[in-house]
């Protein structure tokens, strides 16, 4: 047992073990202090995230690289580093091509889990859709530079029986990116490549044949937060008061699969309330093609792909007071923005004239007048109108959407549950 010193974490004096990790403590203590570079057994810490963020002895810093020493003052949730985190995460998500969905990472990504901690349904920052190359040459591995974030911990972790490292950084600054080293690739055994694969935060190392597909609730970020006061501070919850008054809600499908439209009929007996307190005008659920009136709420499902797709958003933007984008097709393009990546001319040429499966000498790119015209590509809903709230997931789950709509038209805070916040 090493000697103990007295520091003071916002506010609370805390006595422990000189020398230990800052992050540690501040966890073991009640503090949430979110990394994503951060692993407990390389020493010293990377500190290249900067999600970990707080002001210690009044100067802001990565908490990861500091260790615990006498007098020490650390600052974590107040509202300016509460939001310097939240971005530096919203960057990664923003600059990345991070389709949760189709991702096999997901449920087991650490930023996926940093963005469900810190309450992330939507990126203050626009999506670059970066065409970043995918590399395959390697033996064992698949790197997708879509995904690295660059945290750095393959290039100082993953290192071969004789001590050669697999991976480095390569370029600089923005160029920067994880070069792999194929001969020492090859070295390495399948269980040592795996391991790579679990380092990594997200799904930038993949090895071929070793899936890391598991059903939803078994994969290790689906049920519980690390966070102590996950409820207390994102969500206050309070019981309904007096007689709520019936509301009229329309609803419609742009750039999507009809997922969430899904979702929303999935809440189960909550179905009985939806029919006493709720009238549905123009939506798929009631077939009705045009607005009969002024709505409460308008839900929109899915992003604007062709000109038709921004007409009706902007007509429910005028006939709804409240508009919110449900999923992540309608919040930042979702799955159909995977053609974001590159020209609407190629991915024309791509299905239509290069597919497989076209029928010899009928290749032909498909236009008529009736067509909606495509888009250069696949925009969020608040690229084209102002969005009043944003509901994440692909589709949202049930009651997650629910506790939003009653929230909304009749002013209930709600509790969501860790599990009800996703984007897959």
């Amino acid at each position: 047992m090493g000697k103990h010193v007295n520091i003071t974490i916002d506010g609370r004096s805390i006595l422990a073990e000189e020398g230990r990790n800052l992050v540690e403590v501040a966890r073991e203590n009640g503090f949430f202090i979110p990394t994503l570079c951060y692993f407990d057994h390389i020493d010293p810490p990377l500190g290249t995230c900067r999600t970990c963020t707080c002001r210690i002895n009044g100067k802001p810093g990565p908490a990861c690289t500091e260790k615990v020493r006498e007098g020490m003052m650390v600052e974590v949730n107040d509202s300016e580093l509460s939001d310097i985190r939240k971005a530096l995460v919203e960057m990664m998500f923003a600059e990345g091509n991070h389709f949760c969905p189709s991702c096999e990472k997901s449920g087991n990504c650490d930023l996926q889990h940093m963005g469900y901690e810190l309450g992330i349904a939507i990126s203050r920052f626009p999506h670059l859709f970066k065409d970043r190359l995918i590399d395959y040459n390697a033996k064992r591995m698949v790197l997708e530079h879509n995904r690295c974030i660059k945290c750095m911990r393959c290039v100082v972790d993953v290192v071969t029986d004789d001590g050669k490292r697999v991976f480095s950084y390569q370029n600089r600054g923005n160029e920067t990116y994880v070069g792999i080293d194929y001969e020492q690739e090859a070295k390495l055994s399948r269980a040592q490549a795996v391991e790579a694969m679990n380092l990594c935060p997200t799904g930038a190392i993949m090895v071929r044949g070793e899936s890391m597909g598991q059903p939803f609730g078994e994969r290790k970020f689906d049920r519980n937060s690390i966070r102590p006061d996950y409820y207390d501070k994102q969500f206050k919850a309070k019981k309904r008061k007096g007689k709520l008054t019936k509301k009229t809600i329309a609803t419609a499908s742009l750039a999507g699969c009809f997922g969430c439209h899904m979702s929303m009929l999935d809440i189960d007996t909550d179905l009985l309330d939806l029919v006493e307190l709720v009238s549905f005008d123009k939506s798929p659920i009631t077939d009705i093609k045009n607005f009969s009136k002024q709505c409460d709420l308008g839900i929109i499902e899915g992003g604007c792909c062709n000109e038709e797709n921004v007409e009706t958003l902007r007509a429910f933007r005028e006939k709804c007071d409240i508009l919110v984008s449900v999923g992540e097709c309608a919040i930042w393009g979702g799955l159909p923005a995977m053609r974001n990546t590159m020209s609407l001319g190629e991915c024309l040429e791509e299905a239509f004239l290069n597919c497989v499966t076209n029928e010899e000498g009928n290749t032909v790119i498909p236009y008529d007048e009736n067509l909606p015209k495509l888009l250069d590509k696949v925009y969020s809903c608040r690229e084209i109108v102002k969005i009043d709230y944003f509901v994440p997931g692909c589709p949202p789950d049930a009651q997650h959407i629910w506790k939003a709509v009653r929230n909304l038209l009749w002013d209930e805070n709600y509790s969501i549950l860790y599990s009800e916040f996703k984007y897959d």
